[in-house]
């Protein structure tokens, strides 16, 4: 019997404590304020801005907590838990730091992106990349220089229009104005294969100061080659350019009687009248004539 009531004393003493009554005094603030931190980074969305938001809270409430665990020496697990996710999400931030700053661009870039390629859901990744096509640079007309002309200039880039005004004229006649965050010469580059050559057949004369930034054609077909998707955005933004120039010179489009013709319709517009045979069928029936009365008499 001593032995089984040494047994039973052993176990007892092995079992863990429990608690008898609540702590009377409460935690520090570092460990109240390091869950606060923590509620507010597991509130982030997703994104890359989300993500950036989440592990920026993050970070900063495992540090809190980490200090927190340090000052009570009893805790050596906790802390070792908690700085390693302190450094893991510590990284995170800054590995999005450096993504972040990749995609940064000046406020002309950043107004085309904003203008023409948000609407369509372009990620700012590949934004990047379709700026790294173009070198991120930014050409300047000045007033009354030509940027083509017509039956001279190749075709060998694609341009958008950032600021100012671009005037269109062939044969000395205008055909319509180009505006900002418009392309320069998108029925140029529709009009020609990856493997074809070819010259303005407008001129195109700045009527004030401008800028526009530009992708030559090898390095964009390049580009094309290895991302589909970049390929298929380019091709809706230039035909979708080339509709609106076209509904522009619409509302120029009049006949000689006052109408103004539909370029939607061509062959109702600008199909031939039909012609009236000279024959006896096809002439009107006339009535009797009154005949004067000096004709009678004759």
């Amino acid at each position: 019997m001593s032995h089984l009531t040494e047994n039973n004393l052993t176990a007892q003493t092995l079992e863990y404590p429990v608690c008898s009554e609540w702590k009377e005094n409460p935690e520090g603030s570092m460990f109240h304020l390091a869950h606060m931190l923590l509620v507010l980074g597991f509130m982030g969305g997703s994104g890359f801005y989300g993500l950036l938001y989440m592990f920026s809270f993050l970070t900063l409430g495992f540090f809190c907590y980490s200090i927190w665990a340090w000052s009570d020496p009893c805790t050596t697990d906790s802390f070792s838990w908690t700085f390693a996710l302190f450094a893991f999400c510590l990284a995170q931030v800054v590995h999005g730091s450096y993504r972040l700053r990749s995609v940064t661009f000046d406020k002309e870039i950043q107004d085309l992106y904003d203008y023409m390629f948000k609407k369509l859901g372009v990620s700012l990744t590949h934004f990047g990349k379709i700026v790294e096509c173009c070198e991120g640079d930014i050409y300047t007309i000045d007033k009354d220089h030509c940027f083509a002309v017509e039956g001279k200039t190749s075709i060998d880039k694609l341009s958008v229009l950032i600021s100012g005004r671009i005037r269109v004229t062939v044969n000395g006649e205008f055909l319509h104005h180009i505006y900002p965050f418009q392309f320069l010469d998108s029925p140029e580059w529709d009009s020609l294969r990856p493997s074809e050559e070819g010259i303005f057949q407008v001129t195109l004369r700045a009527d004030n100061r401008c800028r526009y930034v530009a992708w030559r054609r090898k390095k964009l077909y390049l580009l094309f080659a290895q991302h589909r998707y970049i390929a298929k955005i380019f091709a809706l933004l230039v035909r979708n350019d080339i509709a609106e120039k076209l509904f522009s010179l619409n509302e120029k489009a009049f006949d000689t009687r006052g109408f103004r013709y539909d370029l939607r319709l061509p062959s109702f517009c600008h199909g031939p009248e039909p012609e009236i045979e000279n024959t006896s069928e096809s002439r009107p029936v006339l009535g009797p004539s009154k005949t004067k009365p000096t004709e009678r008499d004759s």
